[in-house]
């Protein structure tokens, strides 16, 4: 009988437009959604007898990321032509790094599904300039949009450490995080500021013998749902291919394919170039980069703590769970405004319920950060306390809380204004609780006689408070009334 298992490996290189004003090598603004051809110059056109000039700004950020990744830092590095011709390319070069990257040897961590961590390798990090974009939208022709072309490019490239789509998916959306935390890219794929291409193979054990599927490259893929569904059919065609031939139906050791989202399947492009193909040599306009040791600590100094690392303190310190604690660390302003409030002494699980159930959402609906709604952090915390007091319920401080980003009212004038002060006073509590027991003799029996119904008697009667009260009684105090006078 045939024995056959298989391991996935999968490498991933992401491409993030990084956020500059400018383009890497000319002063075009970098602006999205302008008149096609609007945003160009003799730089990035590759009109003949231009020169270049860095943009100090995108070095910086793409050193930041590198820091981040904990890779090495290059104090030298320089630039090289990259040669190919395609319509988007208007010079027939690019200019990336070759041999000596602005950053290199790196890791980063994701979050398995287990609550694990996993170290994910990094190769390199360099900088390059974007390419322009295709147009096919037009009929029986294609158009060239060169606004995008010469935008500052950070292309990261990993080990191939991840063994499932799933995997790579985290580690994607980690990356996301990253650039978003650092202010260096909006990272909005539907933008095209980030873009990954996979790089997918198997090694198959057939009989106790070694196969390796060659690699397919998969290119440009701007959603998380197109990476995860592409390598999980690409290693499913890989795995169906070796079984029916014993290879890959491609010639060569690698090819590229392209994702097909409306038939949800991988669709060969051509046989993938090697270095050689793209001869690479250093571009005679531009000097090197030598990063001082001054200007190392200056971005050093932007180092924040990352969004995976503040998501387990906060689960560890906060006793928050991984959805929650995800959900708050999500955007780097949102964490801050939580710790802010955290910091005014109040309890974190209670922060976190009016950010995550009632902030985010009216956030969402407003279509703009949590920390754009008028709301301080000074008042959320004192509405935390407010409700953990007992002076207003959960509901009531939910309410509180709508209300806040409408007016600048601090929460306890608020509560005065809407009637939403719980009442807690024993004696006025008594009354009604002995009239509520009074008018529901069925209930006071039900309870006392310890039976089934006993439970749901105590909640039908701690409930008829409650509507007495017109929901303003405090439920913790009526419910300590209740259990005193009916034993």
């Amino acid at each position: 009988m045939t024995q056959l298992q298989y391991k996935v490996i999968v490498g991933l290189e992401i491409h993030v437009q990084l956020c500059t004003k400018s383009k890497m090598f000319c002063s075009c603004a970098v602006e999205f959604g302008q008149a096609p051809n609007s945003k160009v110059c003799p730089v990035c056109l590759g009109m003949p007898g231009v020169l270049p000039v860095m943009n100090k700004q995108a070095i910086e950020y793409a050193i930041l990321v590198g820091l981040e990744l904990n890779c090495k830092i290059a104090t030298f590095t320089k630039w090289d032509r990259k040669s190919y011709y395609y319509p988007d390319l208007p010079k027939n070069y690019q200019i990336s790094q070759y041999d000596l990257p602005l950053s290199s040897n790196g890791y980063i961590e994701i979050l398995l599904d287990s609550g694990q961590t996993k170290k994910i390798r990094i190769i390199r990090a360099h900088l390059e300039e974007d390419a322009g974009k295709n147009l096919h939208t037009a009929g029986n022709f294609s158009q060239v949009d060169l606004n995008r072309t010469g935008t500052p490019l950070l292309e990261i490239v990993t080990e191939p450490d991840m063994n499932s789509a799933a995997e790579v998916r985290a580690l994607a959306v980690e990356l996301q995080r990253m650039v978003r935390y650092l202010g260096v890219s909006e990272a909005d794929m539907q933008k095209g500021h980030m873009r990954f291409e996979p790089n997918v193979n198997l090694v198959v054990t057939k009989n106790g013998t070694e196969y390796k599927t060659p690699i397919v490259e998969i290119k440009n893929l701007n959603s998380f749902r197109a990476l995860e569904k592409s390598i999980d059919y690409e290693i499913t065609r890989q795995l169906d291919k070796f079984l029916e031939t014993g290879k890959i139906m491609e010639v060569g050791t690698k090819s590229t394919r392209g994702w097909d989202d409306v038939n949800e399947v991988t669709v060969l492009q051509r046989e993938k170039e090697e270095a050689h193909d793209y001869r690479y040599f250093p571009d005679p306009d531009l000097v090197p980069v030598e990063l001082t040791q001054e200007w190392l600590e200056n971005i050093k100094a932007q180092v924040c703590e990352l969004p995976l690392a503040k998501q387990m303190r906060y689960v560890r310190e906060y006793g928050l769970s991984d959805y929650d604690a995800g959900v708050l660390t999500a955007e780097r302003s949102t964490a801050e405004f939580f710790e802010a409030a955290v910091a005014g002494g109040c309890e974190p699980k209670r922060v976190c319920n009016l950010l995550t159930q009632v902030g985010l959402k009216l956030a969402n609906e407003a279509c703009c950060d949590l920390i754009e709604l008028g709301l301080t952090a000074e008042n959320v915390a004192e509405l935390a306390k407010m409700t953990d007091a007992g002076t207003v319920s959960a509901t009531a401080a939910n309410t509180i809380l709508q209300e806040m980003t409408k007016t600048s009212d601090k929460p306890n004038v608020l509560a005065e204004k809407l009637n939403l002060i719980q009442k807690s006073d024993v004696g006025e509590l008594e009354k009604i609780v002995d009239q509520i027991l009074v008018e529901n003799p069925q209930a006071v029996n039900d309870v006392t006689s310890g039976g089934k119904k006993s439970k749901k008697a105590q909640g039908f009667l701690l409930g008829q408070v409650m509507q007495k009260t017109k929901g303003r009684a405090n439920p913790k105090v009526v419910s300590e009334i209740l259990a005193r006078k009916l034993g």
